[in-house]
């Protein structure tokens, strides 16, 4: 009986092929966003001071029932460890900590600690992220060009010290550029297009550099767009190679296709 249970929970918590499975899911996305919604409406003191005692209890109600369903997910789960490991583990326990842990600080001398501990609840909405196939599809493409990411970074990193440290001799600390950290601060706020304007050269060969700086920023701003759409292309490529038609063998179909474009025969997805 204990493993037939087991199944059934695993397969309307964990399975998404099923209507049950997908009215879990579908309730379970709505009472992460309202649990959010809640948290929102907590931080604006004219609505908390209000409806605190409202907001509270109903951030007791999304605990608890987070709380039931993280306790179902390790009970039904065939690789508990595995589970609790994982990303969507470690999310699903940070989404209800906070809330348990804010009971062991009541005192107003930790009214920061608390304030932090409620903003932490924010990240149920990571929650969300295991119901978005796109998600996923995002997330490994960025795992496929993380290596190129990491190098682009690099020389972007480099380009941030030489800029700096030219603009460090040129300004100097009379212009606001009091030490070559600072002036790296400067160049990355350029290079990125941001400008803030706290920190502005006021020579004329300062000016020079930092609109070299600016033309910098625009000619590379585009590198990890491409790095990431191409990624994003081969990723896609991949999903639809791996749906093929059992009866013609015709691939290349829609991640979300029932029927063969060619035969029009039921889709089987290879293992």
């Amino acid at each position: 009986m204990s493993t037939a249970l087991k199944h059934k929970l695993y397969i309307i918590i964990f399975g998404t092929d099923t209507p049950a499975g997908k009215l879990f899911d579908v309730v379970l996305i709505y009472t992460i966003l309202l649990s959010v919604l809640v948290l929102v409406l907590d931080s604006i003191e004219s609505v908390a001071s209000q409806f605190g005692s409202l907001l509270l209890a109903a951030e007791w109600f999304f605990t608890i029932v987070f709380t039931i369903e993280y306790g179902l997910r390790i009970y039904c789960s065939p690789g508990r460890w595995q589970y609790i490991r994982s990303f969507y583990g470690i999310c699903d326990l940070v989404s209800i900590l906070p809330t348990y842990l804010s009971i062991f600080f009541p005192g107003a001398n930790y009214l920061l600690v608390v304030r932090l501990l409620r903003v932490l609840r924010i990240f149920r909405i990571l929650k969300l992220v295991r119901y978005m196939s796109e998600a996923n599809l995002l997330i490994n493409a960025m795992l496929h060009a993380r290596r190129k990411i990491f190098v682009f970074f690099v020389a972007v990193l480099i380009l941030a010290i030489i800029f700096g440290s030219i603009m460090y001799l040129v300004e100097g600390p009379g212009n606001g550029f009091t030490s070559i950290p600072k002036s790296i601060y400067w160049t990355i706020v350029t290079i990125t297009t941001v400008g803030y304007g706290d920190i502005t050269p006021h020579s004329v060969l300062g000016q020079i550099v930092a609109a070299a700086v600016m033309l910098t920023g625009y000619s590379i701003i585009a590198i990890p767009t491409g790095i990431l759409t191409a990624e994003l292309a081969q990723e896609m490529a991949r999903e639809r190679r791996a749906i093929s038609c059992p009866s013609c063998l015709k691939s290349g179909h829609d991640n979300d296709a029932a029927y063969c474009k060619a035969c029009g025969k039921s889709l089987t997805r290879e293992p």
